[in-house]
């Protein structure tokens, strides 16, 4: 049985309602970290941007303890809502949830033509011999600007000046990455499965990115039949924060094309 969302699921909506769906995935900083995209997208598409469960307080199902199931969850959420050549856009574990729907979708006729294309930017998952995911868990604040941002001080908070509920809600984040993502934050057979995806996907990543380097990215990308790959310069693993309008100059001929 499918792992259904829960009927609270938080979502983001901005753009015509009539126009076709970007569903854009978070990572593991919360939905607050792709508003820039779902705010630049909404000219183009109708966006929505959930607020995975077990992020930021919200209730997770028992059944949603894995990227595949989330994705799954996600997918038939799509089916059931009459979506139709829906662009996913994922951001870090969400590109990782976007490949795996696209992986999935591929493998069941019920799905086709629900998934149009994927943009994967900074996208986690796989495992690529000789470039290890840089682990999130063992970071303090300080090492996860440095392996995240291009600039780190720009990147960096201070948890001394952290409010209770923050330090509340980032370490249920945490717990909750933990659960679905695994604290190696990959999939061994993942890469492996990508030979599947059958719409046209972009790779996006920032060239100062130490969490997947960009070497990790051109192998997601040589994966993935015709998939594409670009850099971001001058960012790292969130290049829609650090970089927009370099970020946008990739993405934006990609959704015109596709």
């Amino acid at each position: 049985m499918t792992p259904s969302l829960p009927a609270d699921l938080e979502v983001l909506e901005a753009g015509d309602p009539n126009a076709r769906i970007a569903l854009v995935l978070h990572g593991g900083g919360g939905p607050q970290t792709v508003a820039p995209i779902v705010g630049h997208l909404a000219s183009s598409f109708h966006t929505l941007a959930p607020t995975h469960p077990g992020w930021n307080g919200s209730s997770r199902p028992d059944d949603i303890d894995s990227v595949p199931a989330l994705a799954a969850a996600y997918l038939d959420r799509l089916l059931a809502d009459g979506g139709h050549d829906v662009t996913l856009v994922g951001s870090s574990i969400g590109g990782w949830i976007a490949l795996e729907m696209a992986v999935q979708a591929a493998a069941d006729d019920k799905y086709t033509g629900l998934i149009g294309a994927v943009i994967d930017i900074d996208g986690v998952g796989v495992v690529v011999e000789g470039e290890p995911i840089a682990d999130f868990f063992a970071l303090d604040a300080r090492g996860l600007a440095e392996v995240a941002w291009h600039n780190p001080d720009r990147g960096y908070m201070d948890p001394a000046g952290f409010t209770d509920q923050q330090r509340a809600i980032q370490q249920s984040n945490g717990q909750t990455m933990a659960v679905i993502a695994g604290r190696g934050m990959s999939d061994p057979s993942l890469l492996g499965r990508l030979g599947a995806v059958n719409v046209t996907t972009l790779v996006v990543f920032g060239d100062s990115d130490r969490v997947v380097t960009p070497a990790y990215g051109r192998a997601v990308a040589a994966a993935i039949p015709g998939a594409e790959f670009a850099e971001v310069p001058a960012a790292g693993h969130l290049p829609h924060l650090e970089n927009p309008e370099a970020t946008w100059a990739i993405i934006d001929p990609f959704v015109a094309r596709s």
